[in-house]
């Protein structure tokens, strides 16, 4: 059995960790890009920080009711019922996460060579994969070890991420001009373009650095007093890491114009040459690649035990049940998904799977979540649950609307991947429904034993 060892303080690390990771650091110039301004470019990084916590209050409810490994595959199980619609929502779920979990290894890891050729330079295309493949190797390293050592790395980890921001914020309070940020233009880069158009393309990369929010979740089965801790440290991480990100944006518009925000691929180090010269450049570079190795650490960490919650309830191959003999980790989980990520960070790039990520996970996670939280609510009413948001259902119908607009703002060809991944996921779950004569597939008897 897996061990209750973390504390509020290692929950809250591990979620700001997996939030911040090499995102708002190369996803700050596609939001300039695409806002135009400093104002509204804030204005977006605002919009990611409002959509979270409403989201939050869904994940806290069922993350205090289920603090299970697996988070959502528990969550989508229990919630539409776990001998029927909770076995095709929970299947869709682990199957997007076999493709999705990786997507996000890959990532990190290609954005982590993306910003390290500021030190070392340009790279080979072949050689530079080899080292984003490296680097999963490496992490999953340090992941091989039970709860209680990675919960103290985690830390250590997450004051790497507090000094790296405390700098650039307290640079560009200090050396900057505020004043300007805040009376800039409001126009948008595209005369074209709607606010609420603009608003929606650069969400995505909003959202793609504040997505992690919720990783407590997948460890809810290892957290002290989750009833409590999982909704504190998922509201502490989100209210601690937007923070952060608007006087982070502020900083660097104090500092350097838009235009030089929106055409930097190493905005940071640009921005700290600009106040201290290139020595400094190159050791905030340095820390924000350890930033974007914290925010690997702690993905893999929680994404390696939804597999083995799976396989737990027979709903996924056996083999990833196992735990380290002496450990006492999912082991076999976490090589897999290390070992998937590195075929992708040898296959794909930067863009396609943040792109990807979001479309993959918004009706099959998100959507399903918020949905399965309003029946879960009603079928056992809400004095069962340890944990109850505000305004109920108002978040849950917000989170809903404000996911189903960020995917109508990805490509249509993203689109499409969001929409066949789950279609052929529920084929797959028929196919093997039908080979095992369960659900729906159920004899007369059994149908009568479920309550049909």
């Amino acid at each position: 059995m897996l061990k209750r060892e973390l504390s509020l303080f290692q929950a809250t690390a591990i979620n700001m960790i997996d939030m911040v990771g090499i995102g708002p650091f190369v996803t700050a110039a596609f939001v300039a890009a695409t806002m135009g301004s400093a104002p509204l470019a804030l204005l977006a990084w605002a919009v990611g920080f409002v959509i979270c916590l409403v989201d939050a209050s869904v994940w806290s409810e069922l993350g205090a009711r289920m603090p299970q490994a697996g988070g959502s595959y528990v969550f989508l199980r229990e919630s539409f019922g776990r001998e029927r619609w909770g076995r095709l929502m929970s299947f869709l779920f682990v199957w997007q996460t076999t493709f999705q979990a990786p997507l996000v290894v890959a990532s990190a890891a290609l954005g982590f060579m993306k910003y390290s050729t500021y030190l070392v330079g340009p790279l080979d295309g072949v050689v530079s994969r080899l080292c984003a493949a490296a680097l999963v190797v490496v992490v999953t390293f340090l992941l091989y070890r039970r709860i209680g050592q990675v919960g103290r790395i985690s830390v250590v980890l997450w004051f790497c991420v507090i000094a790296t921001f405390l700098w650039i914020i307290g640079s560009g309070l200090l050396f900057g001009n505020v004043e300007m940020v805040l009376t800039g233009s409001l126009t948008l880069a595209d005369p074209q373009a709607t606010l609420w158009g603009a608003l929606g393309v650069a969400s995505i990369p909003t959202m793609y650095s504040f997505l992690g929010y919720y990783n407590v979740c997948h460890l809810g089965a290892e957290v002290r007093n989750p009833e409590r801790t999982i909704p504190a440290s998922m509201y502490l991480s989100i209210l601690g890491i937007g923070l952060l990100y608007l006087l982070y944006q502020t900083s660097l518009f104090s500092v350097l114009t838009s235009a030089e925000v929106a055409s930097s691929d190493f905005v940071v180090s640009l921005f700290i040459d600009r106040i201290y010269g290139s020595t400094a450049a190159q050791v905030v570079t340095a820390l924000v690649l350890i930033v974007a190795v914290s925010s690997l650490f702690s993905l893999m960490l929680g994404y390696s035990r939804i597999p083995y919650a799976a396989a737990r309830d027979g709903v996924f191959f056996r083999l990833f049940e196992r735990l380290h003999p002496t450990e006492n980790f999912p082991h076999v989980s976490l090589l897999v998904l290390a070992g998937i990520g590195i075929a992708f960070t040898l296959s794909l790039t930067l863009d396609d799977t943040i792109k990807s990520i979001i479309t993959m996970r918004v009706f099959t996670q998100f959507i399903a979540q918020a949905v399965g939280l309003m029946v879960l609510r009603r079928r056992i009413g809400q004095e069962a649950m340890p944990w109850r948001m505000w305004l109920y259902p108002l978040p849950a119908l917000l989170a809903i609307i404000a996911w189903l607009w960020v995917f109508s703002s990805v490509s249509s060809q993203k689109q499409l991947v969001g929409i066949v991944a789950p279609v052929i996921g529920s084929m797959a779950f028929l196919l093997l429904a039908r080979y095992r004569g369960s659900w729906p597939f159920t004899t007369a008897q059994d149908h009568e034993r479920l309550g049909g």
